[in-house]
């Protein structure tokens, strides 16, 4: 018999676009929306427990992340227009127009929250806009990894169930990260706790999705986006202990594990990022998939009339 042919594409081009985002822009607006979302529930928290330095300089640096990841989001579209046009309706099954309104929602909300902390004026204002930020701060943080898997890049497509979770976690664990920086060891302590959680949530996120991409997973161990995962994973889970056992004996450890969290958070969305964009310029990963759930699907037929 004549041995299967090894599968390459017309001429060894990509079966699929390889996405033409601007990683700067792109890995950049997810990194700063995980941050700015997850920064206003650990600000609304703080608020509610007696933290107010923490409250204040959560809720300014969530303000400046969304402001960063909105200019990053126009700046990719290239046309500031082209923001408003998808405003102009709401399309529940597309999470580009979903993220548009909830980022339309959440900006002026964390602006008003950040205005009122600042100024120490009009508390009814800042408690409601500081609620209002915190209850749309989820979905913030992880509807950027709906709207990668809700492509046809394998290595984003093929994660969909556990992608939202990991972006999630890197959020969190962005968000402690920044209030070890900005906040006094004495009110520090959820995020030192948020942090621990976060990096095994993350690790834990990262592991299953690896396992069930197969193949695929290899975008997320070699190359550029497996270098830059490996060094998210460090620096989060380095952060995270860090964080745990120094975070709260001085203002220098807990910045320093701050800034390593930070540094791990921005790894993972670049890392991901990078990863996408290999998985779709390789037929392989594109067509692999394809035949080992054709072939599941086949067996799976002849196990059914085998047992009729």
């Amino acid at each position: 018999m004549v041995p299967r042919a090894e599968f390459d594409s017309y001429y060894g081009r990509p079966i699929i676009k390889p996405p033409s985002w601007s990683a700067r822009d792109i890995a950049g607006y997810f990194f700063l929306g995980g941050l700015a979302g997850a920064g206003s529930v650990l600000a609304a928290g703080a608020q509610l427990t007696g933290r107010p330095v923490l409250a204040r300089a959560m809720k300014v640096s969530s303000l400046g992340a969304v402001g960063l990841s909105a200019a990053a989001l126009v700046h990719d579209l290239g046309r500031p227009e082209r923001f408003v046009n998808m405003l102009r309706v709401f399309k529940p099954t597309s999470p580009m127009s979903v993220g548009s309104w909830l980022l339309s929602a959440y900006g002026p909300a964390a602006g008003a929250a950040a205005l009122c902390a600042v100024t120490g004026r009009l508390p009814r204002i800042d408690a409601l806009a500081t609620g209002t930020a915190a209850l749309f701060g989820p979905a913030i943080a992880s509807y950027t990894a709906v709207l990668a898997a809700d492509t046809a890049v394998p290595a984003w497509h093929g994660a969909h169930r556990e992608l939202p979770y990991v972006f999630t976690a890197s959020a969190t664990a962005a968000a402690a990260g920044m209030a070890l920086v900005v906040a006094p060891p004495r009110e520090s302590a959820p995020a030192r706790v948020a942090a621990v959680l976060a990096a095994v949530g993350e690790v834990s996120a990262m592991t299953a999705a690896e396992r069930r991409l197969g193949p695929v997973a290899e975008t997320y161990r070699e190359g550029r986006g497996g270098a830059l995962l490996r060094t998210a994973r460090i620096l989060t889970v380095v952060g995270a202990a860090g964080a745990a056992v120094y975070g709260g004996r001085g203002r220098a450890p807990a910045a320093l594990s701050g800034a390593l969290l930070l540094a791990g958070s921005a790894c993972t969305r670049f890392g991901i990022f990078a990863a996408g964009v290999a998985s779709a310029e390789d037929p392989a990963y594109t067509v692999g998939p394809q035949r080992e759930a054709k072939a599941r699907e086949q067996a799976e037929k002849a196990q059914a009339a085998a047992t009729e």
